[in-house]
């Protein structure tokens, strides 16, 4: 099923339709602010290893990230870190990185990796954020790419090729072919693993 979202507006019960599949443990393709992602709950084992199966990839090598709704919301899912990460995320969030922070208790046991590490985003883009915020829990997010291994802006063609593997595909207009920056902030210096759409210039 495809579901058309504006994301300058997310109607509230196109929002609904979203937040039933993924309390019924389903798995969902949707829009950031950088490429498409695909995402479940964050608390659903059977989801996750689905979600996983999708993209290829075992849970603990899959690199999962969580999508949070805001700073206060991260806070939630990590253990507490520096105020100088603290305001480069308030300077940057919500837009297009991945900051890689220690997790706490509250993030699955599953869906961390041996680090004990989780990537977290906050993206400029209403729909997930929305999600998020009715769903009350962060749900899963990693990038989609097409089963050649290549990177699309175009929903179109994401639902042409995962329509039967997936619960839902959110439809939010043309998306991006660059990823998000990506930040470990889990040492004494924050670390640039990745340069994506985010300007690095955020760790200065």
């Amino acid at each position: 099923m495809m579901l058309r979202i504006y994301p300058e507006n997310p109607a509230p019960r196109h929002i609904k339709m979203v937040l039933d599949v993924l309390s019924d443990g389903g798995v969902v393709i949707y829009p950031t602010d950088s490429v498409y992602a695909i995402g479940c709950d964050m608390n659903n084992q059977k989801a996750i290893d689905k979600l996983c199966r999708i993209i290829g990839k075992k849970p603990e090598d899959a690199n999962l990230a969580i999508i949070c709704y805001d700073l206060s919301n991260i806070s939630e899912y990590t253990v507490p870190f520096s105020n100088g990460v603290y305001k480069m995320m308030k300077s940057s969030l919500p837009g297009p990185y991945t900051f890689i922070l220690k997790a706490n208790n509250k993030v699955p046991k599953l869906f961390k990796n041996k680090k004990k590490e989780i990537g977290i985003r906050v993206p400029d883009n209403a729909i997930p954020r929305t999600m998020v915020q009715e769903f009350g829990s962060p749900i899963v997010t990693a990038s989609i790419k097409l089963k050649n291994g290549e990177t699309t802006p175009n929903p179109e063609d994401i639902y042409e090729q995962y329509k039967n593997d997936v619960d839902l595909i959110i439809d939010g207009g043309m998306g991006s072919l660059e990823g998000t920056t990506v930040l470990d902030c889990t040492g004494d210096e924050v670390v640039l693993i990745r340069e994506g759409i985010g300007e690095v210039e955020v760790v200065d």
